[in-house]
């Protein structure tokens, strides 16, 4: 009976956070009951929460051998050999808890997350769907379930997941910015004004309401964004008290530069820096791609193995393990391309595996952190009077900061309007976006401009079958028949896409969140494009394409002056065929592949100096 007191009163201090007497206690019942289940796993999870990974593994292999039918030891075992990267073998755990208790909840939720991190994403849904079975408003299940949908663009049960999320913990991390980023991909602007409007008030009021990326859609302003950037840097990757590289200088013949994405795939920043890639001066400059993203077998990563010096698959590493990886390689430079995209792996950098850490082209603006030296960027999308609102210190490339590869073709074979239901006649408003960058706003401008161009069309890019269907209801209530916003499929062959902006006549580029690697494509097939430039990075990318290829007047400041332009375009063939000529005689400079990759050289040579 003592024995059994000892425990409750062990878990009672526990409960009440004193574990340090908690823990006297316990050590106390193992000295007189050496395998007592109870205290061993207690001790476990204990050694687990003070990230005492391999002495909670020995306590619970110890209790599972007393007492193997205790579902709670193989449960903390698994969590001891997650923490210390041997995914397979946690899986193992975590499902014989679960095979003793099938209604685990932690141990489903758990092993759910694990998954995802195996890439095995249908069956953490579905523990993540059992875990909700059993417990309908458990947060984190539904959580992790929301953004997994999102992940897996099945955008409207997020949306859904994100309701109910939000409705019973409106301050869940992220989960209101989360919401507002997924039906801005289907379309769906219910509240849009409201919920933009308490997501900024949220972020300046220091509350972890939206991501970073999902924030580009809502505000216009550098103050803001790197707000909820350093925000997201405090909760989700913080500087790690262990620093792998500690201050040493490499004697090395050649620098060595370690580009880190889960991108090296069919992907935009894979078809922006494939190029660069090729180009690096190999006598000057050692490349290494640290890839912890999919193998897509395509043709795109194929050409980027084969352009670097080592190639080096990480995906089952973990993020720490990873940093030790890049210290032992004595790599001098690490460029992140991936910033607060989907699949990133910042904490890598939270280590310092390397003497100079680099911020650059995936995520439009400031990472916020106290470990990232420099960001790339021009003066376009980072003015002077910006770099007061960025953790970095901004190093500035002469032209446009974005790359383009110029052993890109295009098609020779132009379609038809009609092949892409065109009409034969009128004006073609063209904007291949993401649905999630068109917001009402522009979205308003766009249906004007169709009311006063007579037989125009505005050409989208199609996506879902929902998103098509809320715009074309968007469309009819501004009065605008649902059949004149036409959408492009997609087509397997990037020559074949390219060559159908041959039909448009003006692209109209978004805003807040200007248009990027599309903008970029656009100006690459001969078609111009018209951006309204606002007072942030990722509403300055388009402006900067232009001032690169010499176009600057089609640079707007205003919404006003956004519409009288396309207005004035519309209603100028001429004007749009001589910028079009324009266009094609002088955008050398942008899709000049090899002095790009120089000019960014001279940038990393500077950086090492």
């Amino acid at each position: 009976m003592t024995q059994n007191n000892n425990l409750l009163e062990a878990i009672e201090l526990l409960n009440n956070g004193q574990t340090e007497a908690a823990t006297i206690l316990l050590k106390a019942i193992l000295v007189r009951e050496r395998n007592n289940a109870l205290a061993l796993y207690s001790l476990a999870a204990i050694e687990m929460n003070s990230g005492n990974s391999a002495e909670a593994l020995q306590l619970s292999r110890r209790g599972i051998k007393a007492a193997p039918r205790f579902s709670p030891l193989h449960f903390v075992q698994g969590c001891a050999l997650s923490a210390m990267g041997k995914k397979k073998e946690a899986l193992s755990s975590f499902n014989l808890a679960l095979a003793i208790q099938p209604d685990y909840v932690e141990a489903l939720n758990t092993s759910g997350v694990l998954l995802i991190s195996m890439f095995r994403q249908h069956e953490a849904l579905e523990r993540f769907f059992k875990v909700l079975e059993l417990e309908p408003n458990h947060l984190n299940a539904l959580g992790n379930c929301a953004i997994l949908l999102s992940q897996l663009k099945q955008s409207e049960q997020a949306v859904t997941m994100f309701e109910r999320l939000v409705k019973i913990d409106p301050d869940y991390d992220c989960a209101l910015g989360r919401l507002f980023h997924e039906r801005m991909r289907i379309c769906d602007w219910s509240d849009f004004q409201t919920l933009s409007e308490q997501i900024i008030m949220g972020i300046r009021t220091a509350r972890q309401v939206c991501t970073p990326l999902a924030f580009m859609s809502i505000s216009d302003m550098a103050c803001d964004h790197f707000l909820v950037a350093n925000q997201f840097f405090r909760s989700h990757c913080p500087r790690n008290d262990k620093a792998y590289w500690q201050g040493e200088r490499y004697c090395h013949d050649r620098i060595r530069l370690a580009y880190v994405s889960p991108d090296f795939r069919e992907h935009p920043v894979g078809h922006l820096m494939a190029g660069v890639f090729e180009q690096h001066d190999k006598s000057r400059f050692e490349t290494i791609a640290i890839s912890f993203g999919i193998d897509d077998q395509s043709k795109l990563r194929t050409r980027m193995l084969a352009s670097f010096d080592r190639f080096i698959d990480v995906r089952h590493m973990e993020s720490e393990q990873i940093a030790k990886l890049m210290r032992d390689l004595e790599i001098d430079i690490a460029v992140d391309i991936c910033g607060y995209t989907s699949d990133s792996r910042t904490e890598i950098f939270s280590y310092r595996p390397t003497p100079i850490q680099v911020n650059y082209l995936g995520y439009p603006g400031t990472l916020g952190t106290d470990y990232f030296d420099y960001i790339i960027a021009d003066r376009q999308v980072i003015p002077v009077e910006h770099q007061q609102y960025y953790s970095e210190k901004v190093v500035y490339l002469p032209d446009s900061y974005l790359p383009t590869d110029n052993k890109v073709s295009i098609s020779t074979r132009v379609p038809i309007r009609g092949e892409c239901g065109l009409p034969a006649l009128g004006m073609v408003f063209c904007s291949f976006s993401h649905n999630h960058k068109i917001a009402p706003p522009l979205f308003e401008v766009w249906m004007r401009l169709l009311l006063q161009v007579p037989e125009s069309v505005l050409w989208l890019m199609s996506s879902s079958e929902i998103a098509q269907r809320n715009l074309r209801k968007q469309a009819e209530l501004r009065g605008v028949a649902p059949a004149r916003l036409v959408f492009a499929n997609r087509v397997p062959l990037i020559e074949d896409h390219l060559v159908r902006y041959a039909l448009a006549d003006l692209f109209l580029d978004t805003h807040p969140y200007n248009a990027h690697t599309t903008a970029a494509d656009a100006l690459m097939a001969g078609l111009p494009v018209l951006t309204y430039q606002g007072n942030a990075f990722p509403s300055r990318v388009a402006g900067s394409l232009l001032h690169a290829v010499g176009m600057p007047e089609l640079v707007t400041h205003t919404l006003e002056q956004y519409e009288a332009l396309a207005l004035k375009l519309a209603f100028s063939p001429q004007l749009i065929q001589s910028l079009k000529e324009r266009l094609q005689a002088g955008k050398g400079k942008l899709f000049d592949t090899e002095q790009f990759c120089r000019n960014l050289e001279s940038v990393y040579r500077v950086m090492c100096d």
